[in-house]
């Protein structure tokens, strides 16, 4: 499903490189559940962000679904990723100006999903989710752990064949966050959801079939 080649990514300061990547070579397969741990600033961000088709990269090859990801225009590659990917940002990235309900809308709209479709998808979402009476608040209403499962439920409405979560649960309850992650392993082993998670908790890494390790911007062996 993912294959990543030689894959680095840096930034010129003053006229000597910083790598951000440096040689990535990871290959997941579609229906994994794979963590990625390192401590701050070994670039697991960076990395679920290339990933994720947000940030580019300098060098190396990537392959997603047997696409070259590098040689894509942008038109196509924001194609594959409202088609394929769910994001749970760790800033939850909610649109201030748009409801709760349209906040998770949104992914289906891009979608061109029709507007009953969309109604049915929604209200059995915030149900799931145990937010139905915050639906017509906006962002600025809510609590961080609020805002946090408005944005697993817009990653999760379109339903995507793969998830890409930046600390999912840091903004949770203990409860929560277990629920979350909870719900991450029903939607991989019964829906064969692929799933991608940064984060610093060994509890939460232990969910996954495999643990990554990042140090300075490379695999550990």
């Amino acid at each position: 499903m993912i294959e990543l080649q030689h894959l680095s990514k840096w930034v010129t300061v003053g006229g000597s490189r910083t790598y951000l990547l440096k040689d990535i070579n990871l290959k997941i397969n579609q229906g994994e559940f794979v963590s990625i741990m390192g401590p701050s600033g070994s670039g697991k961000s960076t990395l679920l962000n290339v990933i994720g088709m947000l940030d580019e990269f300098n060098e190396g090859e990537y392959s997603f679904f047997d696409e070259a990801v590098h040689k894509l225009k942008e038109k196509h590659r924001s194609q594959l990723y409202k088609q394929y990917i769910g994001f749970v940002f760790q800033a939850y990235h909610l649109i201030d100006e748009l409801t709760v309900y349209e906040n998770i809308e949104t992914p289906l709209i891009y979608q061109n999903s029709k507007s009953s479709e969309r109604k049915a998808i929604v209200a059995d979402i915030l149900d799931r989710f145990n937010i139905v009476g915050k639906k017509d608040l906006f962002p600025t209403q809510l609590s961080g752990g609020q805002q946090q499962l408005v944005g697993i439920a817009r990653a999760l409405v379109a339903k995507p064949k793969l998830i890409l979560a930046d600390e999912p649960t840091g903004n949770l309850n203990s409860k929560q966050g277990t629920e979350i992650m909870d719900l991450f392993t029903e939607l991989n082993k019964e829906d064969g959801v692929t799933i991608i998670q940064v984060t610093h908790s060994e509890k939460n890494a232990e969910y996954g079939s495999r643990i990554i390790n990042l140090l300075d911007g490379r695999i550990e062996p």
